[in-house]
């Protein structure tokens, strides 16, 4: 078992992810990394942080995407979520996005089909 004690996790619903991605098997920093960094991060322009990058896919990353976060704040956030998957994509990386709420109500499900390359965010909706 990979203890997530050490683990600073933005939110409840991220460590839930992390938490069902151990049970399917995924192995923290073999399979996966959370909170990974892409082009400098928060402190650089254009960066990003990615709630989950795979390496195995190689191909995979998985935001998290928070009711207030990144459906309350207007228009901008979700063009600038929509950027990052374009940019990403241009890198061969398919970004999937998971509503918290989804989350909240079926973990397991929302994570599997993420996994699958299946996108049920509201983002994927519009």
């Amino acid at each position: 078992m990979v203890s997530q004690q050490n683990i600073d996790f933005e939110s409840t619903p991220e460590q839930s992810v992390y938490a069902q991605l151990i049970e399917f098997g995924k192995i923290p920093d073999v399979d996966f990394t959370y909170q990974s960094q892409k082009l400098g991060g928060r402190l650089e322009k254009g960066g990003m942080i990615l709630d989950f990058l795979f390496y195995n896919p190689p191909d995979l990353a998985i935001n998290i995407q928070g009711a207030y976060w990144h459906y309350g704040k207007g228009s901008f956030v979700k063009q600038n979520d929509l950027f990052i998957r374009s940019q990403l994509a241009g890198e061969g990386i398919m970004l999937i996005f998971i509503d918290e709420d989804d989350i909240m109500q079926d973990v397991e499900h929302y994570t599997r089909d993420a996994l699958r390359y299946r996108d049920h965010s509201q983002l994927a909706r519009s």
